[in-house]
């Protein structure tokens, strides 16, 4: 590999056609410029500087060398400067359900990002059992996660509202069994739905299931099945509340943070905020003790 300080000297001889100016230039004296050419024409095998021309200049072999040694050293004056800049050099990991990823969460997202250069936002999203216990076991910095009730640590909680939804422009006199929209199992909405259908005693099969949000909106616009979503992700759909059953108790959407000060704590406070303006209402907020 040729040392990029060789080459910059063999680059600066060969623009100045001086060794003396080269050496100016370099904050360096004419001998170390010479040694150092020295030892980069030993290393290629090749004379790369015609000393004896007036001015001196480059050997035919020094001109095919020429243009790979700017590229060379543009590259790692490039790579310095990428390295000197700490945008995105520290990793804040976030695991939300996928209808908290909203416009108003995301402008926070960026928001923060703006305000903090040097921290990347790394957003997994899936199912709140799933992302609770990924949290507990450290694989998130922080967590919002739908549940029953709040845990002791809980950041914050705030009240979910649920219904029942059927598609708002298609009249449907539901059958026996109930066609039903879903997301995968394991899903808190699956289960409550499924629990209160036996609870009501009344048969239900699986007609569509859908790893998104907007799959399953989708689904239930298309009127493939009625299905139990929380009342905030439905406004901009045609949906409606369906008299098929009364609706649900709420679940709590609770935010954990491993940290509570700093910028970890600036972000949970930004989403709290989101998770505020939500239908429902707040049911604690509190600060973390450090870990």
């Amino acid at each position: 590999m040729l040392d990029p300080r060789l080459l910059r000297t063999f680059v600066a001889i060969a623009d100045a056609a001086s060794f003396t100016i080269a050496a100016d230039r370099l904050n360096s004296t004419q001998s170390t410029v010479s040694q150092q050419l020295g030892r980069l024409e030993a290393a290629v095998g090749q004379s790369l500087i015609d000393r004896s021309a007036r001015p001196i200049s480059p050997t035919p072999s020094g001109e095919r060398l020429l243009g790979y040694a700017r590229r060379l050293l543009a590259l790692q004056d490039e790579a310095q400067t990428l390295l000197a800049d700490p945008s995105g050099t520290i990793t804040i990991r976030i695991g939300v359900p996928d209808d908290v990823v909203t416009q108003a969460m995301s402008q926070q997202f960026a928001r923060f990002a703006e305000r903090h250069r040097e921290i990347r936002l790394d957003v997994t999203t899936g199912l709140s059992r799933d992302l609770t216990k990924r949290f507990r076991a450290g694989e998130f910095d922080i967590a919002i996660v739908k549940e029953a009730r709040a845990d002791g640590d809980a950041r914050a909680s705030f009240s979910e509202p649920l219904g029942w939804f059927e598609a708002r422009d298609i009249c449907n006199d539901w059958p026996d069994p109930i066609p039903l929209v879903t997301f995968p199992p394991g899903g808190l909405y699956r289960d409550l739905m499924i629990d209160r259908i036996e609870r009501e005693r009344r048969r239900w099969y699986i007609a569509f299931t859908g790893n998104s949000l907007g799959s399953v909106l989708s689904a239930i616009e298309a009127g493939l099945g009625v299905s139990v979503l929380p009342v905030s992700t439905v406004a901009a759909h045609a949906v409606r509340a369906s008299s098929i059953f009364a609706a649900d108790a709420p679940l709590v959407v609770s935010i954990y943070a491993w940290e509570s000060d700093g910028a970890t704590g600036e972000l949970v406070a930004a989403m709290s905020e989101v998770l505020s303006d939500r239908p429902g209402e707040q049911i604690n907020s509190k600060p973390l003790d450090k870990r």
